[in-house]
């Protein structure tokens, strides 16, 4: 299996990133990679990462990382500090060969660098076929809370 890395976008390397999509199925779980870097672009806390496996771009990720201006943090995050999982994808045909498992302990291991944040929150849409599973391996737990009509998981960091 390929090594996987967490790769900074840039505006020289988005693009292989931004055209990976999930199965169909999955597609109610996710926003599109082209949303979410529009997204960022108007979130200062956002931070984008494609993933790789060797050179070849399988996924994509984006933090809500505060720690960056927690002076325009929101209320959560000034009762405990954390840095969000706010989007997650390996793209479909990439999916099953432990990409995912890779790059979600290397994104766990960012937000442990970013001082204070003291847990890592991510919310999912409660449908079958949810990732719940795969968050509850990599020490997620649910906290009973929603985020709309997603439910909050945590890990502490």
């Amino acid at each position: 299996m390929a090594t996987v890395s967490l790769i900074p976008l840039t505006r020289e390397n988005y693009r292989p990133f931004m055209r990976l999509k999930v199965a169909p199925e999955q597609e109610t779980f996710v926003a599109l990679n082209s949303v979410s870097m529009a997204q960022a672009h108007f979130h200062p806390e956002a931070t984008m990462f494609g993933i790789a496996a060797g050179e070849e771009p399988v996924g994509f990720a984006m933090l809500e990382d505060h720690t960056k201006d927690p002076a325009n943090a929101d209320d959560t995050y000034k009762v405990e500090p954390y840095v969000g999982l706010w989007r997650f994808m390996i793209a479909a045909d990439h999916q099953g060969k432990g990409y995912g498992a890779q790059a979600i302990e290397l994104l766990i291991a960012y937000a442990r660098t970013r001082a204070p944040a003291k847990v890592m929150l991510l919310s999912f849409v409660p449908e079958n076929g949810n990732p719940r599973g795969f968050y509850a391996r990599h020490g997620f737990v649910e906290t009973g809370e929603m985020a709309g009509e997603e439910r909050v998981m945590r890990l502490a960091l």
